[in-house]
């Protein structure tokens, strides 16, 4: 079972860019797609981008596309997701997620990390 620890949150203004780092416990980190979600205060948890375990696909929501990159390191077991131009619409607490399947949908990821707060003033 991997466990997963996201890190790299904060308060930030809008046009302002952060990092948030996802490590996984180990190095079947490699086996699994890995994915960032999101929710927002009211909201339901979101798809924001994805992953697949070669790095060589990627996914993302409508909303964040050209704004945010998402990443892996294979030395570092850790996903990394850039957020440019944040807007305060992207205030949420971000989770990472791993699961063998490459996909958006929120239900078929099996692992979860902890969150971290991400909260854009305006």
């Amino acid at each position: 079972q991997v466990q997963l620890e996201e890190s790299g949150g904060g308060l930030v203004r809008t046009g302002d860019s952060l990092r948030l780092s996802c490590t996984a416990s180990d190095s079947t980190f490699s086996r699994y797609a890995m994915g960032f979600f999101r929710q927002a205060p009211g909201k339901e948890r979101q798809f924001v981008a994805s992953i697949n375990w070669a790095g060589g696909s990627r996914l993302y929501a409508p909303s964040i596309r050209g704004r945010f990159i998402i990443t892996r390191d294979y030395g570092k077991t850790t996903v990394y997701l850039q957020m440019n131009d944040l807007k305060p619409d992207d205030t949420a607490v971000y989770y990472c997620a791993a699961d063998q399947r490459f996909t958006t949908d929120i239900a078929d990821y099996t692992y979860w990390g902890q969150g971290t707060q991400v909260t854009v003033s305006s």
